[in-house]
């Protein structure tokens, strides 16, 4: 007995049902990696109970086995996850998107940043989560018959802002992640595909660890009378500082002295090996503040419980730019937001110019927005993180000083910058040397 049913609505189906599926296998992915990722900060956590001189071995050891194994087994996971997606969507050729967004290179990016997260790297889950959402979702288009303009890049797209929904529990961020960062326009016939995967990832970690707002909820308010001269001096101070540290990840590889750089060249695991051996000490020094995503100081700055001192913004700063030249897998969203409030934190224990609480989450979008010089999805990031709706007009206004600030030390976004790089490096069928810089990050 034939079906009942028109075969185009068979398909129709059959499509729905595909993309269903693959945007409720993005929010399962995004929990996974969470609650991995939470276990491997309590795992370094407790290392770091045991003895706080334990990272001087675990670190660099750490570091090094994730280079290894990256360079042998999961080469495609090298570096952040968001240039590398952005790089399969609009630089790099098409036969790069099955190298780049394979499944097996998804699983070991998920696995080598808990790695990352476990041996103390300064590393966040969120750019990672991003690649393995355009990975699963990539993967589905052989399941059915999708539109051409659907097939790969609405898939890769949808899969991408899917992941960052999912990764920060905030469905808006992901929908304008992907119209501002990773297409830089939106596309009417993709629209529907790109809201549906993130409403669903959304609903899929929501069901899973609830409703909650990634640094928790805030009554941060500013007082009008002086919170103009507050918001223009974070958002120049974020841009500023946003714009420096952007020039400084595109510049690594040129920050490293020429025998370092051969040095590294001929031994990559001993390079990432010193890294982390200079992480450790790094985290020594400052009490262990620097090791980590920085969720959870960045957290305390809000709440008003932190102890983190003077200066902690600078060695987190450091600490990532180690992380991210060390070649070890692993995002840097989350430590941009740790920056941001440490930012935030020292201008407000220095100036008393307004709540604390007000000055930080001013300088989280100011720093965001000045390293990815996208103030929509910087300002509606914080705003949902924060679940602060009060503070929306000065977040938009710091949000936007930021970015032009920032343009004028870096004229091109930092993650296209990277996309970029990382397409012009790649030749198929081969996978692009991690050896290089511009790969690892």
């Amino acid at each position: 007995m034939g079906s009942l049913l028109h075969p185009d609505i068979t398909e129709d189906l059959r499509r729905r049902a595909v993309l269903w599926t693959g945007a409720v296998a993005v929010g399962l992915a995004a929990v996974a990696l969470a609650l991995l990722a939470e276990q491997a900060a309590r795992g370094f956590n407790a290392i770091l109970h045991i003895c706080r001189w334990l990272p001087l071995l675990v670190t660099p050891a750490g570091f090094a086995l994730s280079v290894w194994v990256t360079r042998r087994y999961f080469p495609a996971a090298a570096g952040s996850g968001i240039p590398q997606t952005i790089a399969t969507l609009e630089f790099a050729p098409r036969t790069a998107r099955v190298v780049v967004l394979g499944i097996a290179g998804a699983v070991g990016k998920a696995l080598l940043t808990c790695l990352g997260v476990l041996c103390g790297g300064s590393l966040g889950r969120e750019g990672p989560t991003v690649q393995i959402g355009a990975s699963i979702m990539y993967s589905l288009r052989r399941f059915a018959r999708f539109p051409m303009h659907d097939r790969e890049r609405g898939l890769i797209l949808a899969g991408g802002a899917a992941g960052i929904s999912a990764a920060f529990n905030t469905p808006l961020a992901g929908v304008v992640f992907a119209i501002e960062e990773m297409s830089g326009s939106f596309e009417h016939r993709t629209s529907g595909t790109v809201l549906t995967a993130v409403i669903l990832a959304g609903v899929t970690a929501l069901g899973l660890l609830g409703n909650y707002a990634y640094f928790g909820s805030t009554a941060a308010s500013l007082d009008w009378g002086r919170g103009w001269f507050v918001l223009i001096l974070c958002g120049l101070v974020g841009g500023l500082g946003g714009g420096l540290f952007s020039l400084a990840m595109l510049n690594l590889d040129r920050l490293i002295p020429r025998p370092i750089k051969h040095w590294r060249t001929q031994h990559p695991v001993r390079f990432a090996a010193a890294c982390g051996l200079l992480l450790a000490l790094l985290g020594v020094a400052s009490s262990g503040v620097v090791y980590g995503t920085g969720y959870e100081q960045a957290r305390a700055m809000l709440v008003g419980t932190s102890n983190v001192g003077s200066g902690f913004a600078a060695l987190k700063i450091i600490a990532t730019l180690l992380s991210q030249a060390s070649g070890v897998p692993g995002g840097f969203f989350a430590p941009m937001l740790a920056i941001g409030a440490g930012i935030g934190y020292d201008i407000a224990q220095h100036t008393q110019l307004a709540a604390a609480g007000a000055i930080i989450i001013l300088c989280m979008v100011s720093f965001l927005s000045g390293v990815i010089q996208a103030p929509i999805t910087s300002l509606v990031i914080v705003m949902e993180l924060t679940n602060d709706h009060s503070m929306i007009l000065p977040i938009m206004a710091a949000s936007v000083i930021s970015s032009a600030v920032s343009r004028r030390i870096v004229h091109e976004p930092l993650y296209k910058q990277m996309a970029k790089r990382f397409a012009a490096q790649f030749t198929p069928p081969a996978i692009p040397s991690v050896t290089s810089m511009e790969t690892t990050v």
